[in-house]
C-alpha cells in the first residue's frame, strides 16, 4: 500500500519559517518526481515546488522562489519544504505528491493526505 504522509505543519507569525516533510512508503522512491501542492480555502490548488528522481533538479512556482526550498532523502524514502519567510498568503493546506510523470503537468500518480500551514500577521 503506498503511503505519502505530510508533517510539520502549523501555525506561524509572517516572517516565519516551517520545515514540511512528506515520508513516502509502498512505493520505489528512487523512480518518482516528487512535489508540493497547496490549496487556500476558496482557491484552486496550486503547484508549489518539485524535485527530480534523482534530486538533481528543483522547480519552484514564482511565488515561493527565494523562499522555499525542497529536497529529498532517498535514505529516508522523504521528502521536504522548507519554508522561510512565510507570509499570510501562504496559508493553504500543502499536498504531498508523486509522479512518474511531470509533477507541474499534475499528472499525479499519489497524493498525501494534506497538512495546514496557516500564516498570521
Amino acid at each position: 500500500q503506498v503511503r505519502l504522509v505530510e508533517s510539520g505543519g502549523g501555525s506561524v507569525q509572517a516572517g516565519g519559517s516551517l520545515r514540511l516533510s512528506c515520508a513516502v512508503s509502498g512505493l520505489a522512491f528512487s523512480l518518482y518526481n516528487m512535489g508540493w501542492f497547496r490549496q487556500a480555502p476558496g482557491k484552486e490548488q496550486e503547484f508549489v515546488a518539485s524535485i527530480i528522481r534523482s534530486g538533481t533538479t528543483t522547480y519552484d512556482a514564482d511565488s515561493v522562489k527565494g523562499r522555499f526550498t525542497i529536497s529529498r532523502d532517498s535514505n529516508k524514502n522523504t521528502v521536504y519544504l522548507q519554508m522561510n519567510s512565510l507570509a499570510p498568503e501562504d496559508t493553504a493546506v500543502y499536498y504531498c505528491a508523486a509522479t512518474l510523470g511531470a509533477v507541474r503537468t499534475q499528472t499525479i500518480d499519489y497524493w498525501g493526505q494534506g497538512t495546514q500551514v496557516t500564516v498570521s500577521s
